[in-house]
C-alpha cells in the first residue's frame, strides 16, 4: 500500500480514515484485521488519527509498548453506538 501524504489526507472523509486505519493495520501487523473498522471510527477524531498515521510513517518498528499504545489510542477513537 502506497504511503500517503498529511497533505493527500487533509480532508475528514470516510474514505481517508478507511485508508489510513487500512495503513496502520498493516503497519502494525494486526492479525485479527476485523478488530479494527474504518466505519466504526467517529470523524471527530480525524486529527488525532492523522497524527498518529504521522507518527508512525516516522517509526520502522514498534515496541510492544507503543503497540499497545496505538491500540488503545484507536480504542478511544470508536464511535459511542
Amino acid at each position: 500500500m502506497e504511503e500517503k501524504s498529511r497533505e493527500a489526507l487533509s480532508e475528514a472523509s470516510a474514505e481517508n480514515v478507511e485508508y489510513i486505519i487500512e495503513w496502520i493495520k498493516k503497519k502494525v501487523n494486526i492479525v485479527n484485521r476485523t478488530v479494527i473498522n474504518s466505519q466504526h471510527i467517529d470523524l471527530a477524531h480525524y486529527d488525532t488519527l492523522l497524527d498518529l498515521y504521522d507518527l508512525l510513517r516516522k517509526k520502522e518498528r514498534l515496541t510492544m509498548s507503543e503497540l499497545d499504545a496505538v491500540l488503545d489510542e484507536l480504542a478511544q477513537m470508536r464511535k459511542n453506538s
